[in-house]
């Protein structure tokens, strides 16, 4: 929730690159409308209708949402009056942005508030198709209990495709989920990515080829 488009879809699709389903919005006022139908409201204060301190404690009292704020301001005055405001957390919105350590940084700090706020519904997420296992916590890859060692990327890709199983993916989606949008390299990258997990897999089947569209995951 930004009032910086750009900032708010890079952390957007990294989060959604990490296995969640996140979606932003644009104001205030459509925070205060769909706070209630998601687990975590990551906020920016810095909102272009209303006060993001007035948000934030809206929010609070209108339910248990977890909060986490971040914010541009760093003085120690500031983060007590987000937390006086209801926050679960605040985070320095220049760390969230610093790939990968302060990406990682958030993605530890939204898994902390989510144990203590929603200790029963907390689990570690997995994906299974057959033989295939990912592990998206631990960012791990298993076929027949074999482990199988990807690059980033590749455990990226493999991810994307296994989060939607009965779909075909264009490849300027994949390329912009997983290379992101800034990415100057040509197709040629995906493709290369892909024959390379087909491979490590230890099957081509596992990797659905749609020509002319794009790729799914398949069934080995």
């Amino acid at each position: 929730m930004n009032e910086e488009p750009a900032v708010a879809e890079s952390i957007t699709a990294g989060l959604r690159r990490h296995g969640y389903d996140a979606e932003s919005v644009d104001t205030g006022t459509e925070a205060l409308r769909s706070h209630d139908q998601v687990d975590l409201v990551l906020l920016d204060l810095e909102l272009p209708d209303l006060d993001g301190l007035e948000v934030c404690r809206a929010i609070r009292n209108e339910g248990d949402t977890p909060i986490i704020v971040v914010t541009d301001r760093d003085d120690r005055i500031h983060r007590v009056l987000v937390l006086q405001a209801g926050s679960d957390d605040c985070l320095d919105k220049r760390d969230c942005l610093e790939i990968p350590l302060g990406f990682r940084e958030l993605i530890a700090r939204i898994e902390a508030v989510m144990r203590r706020a929603r200790p029963d519904r907390h689990r570690r997420r997995q994906i299974s198709r057959g033989s295939l296992h990912i592990d998206t916590d631990l960012r791990e890859v298993r076929v027949d209990g074999r482990p199988v060692a990807l690059t980033r990327k590749e455990f990226d890709l493999l991810h994307l495709l296994a989060r939607h199983p009965e779909k075909i993916l264009p490849r300027r989606q994949i390329m912009a989920e997983v290379w992101d949008d800034h990415h100057v390299g040509s197709s040629r990258t995906l493709d290369m990515h892909v024959s390379s997990l087909r491979g490590k897999l230890g099957a081509g089947s596992w990797i659905r080829t749609a020509r002319g569209v794009g790729f799914g995951i398949g069934h080995g």
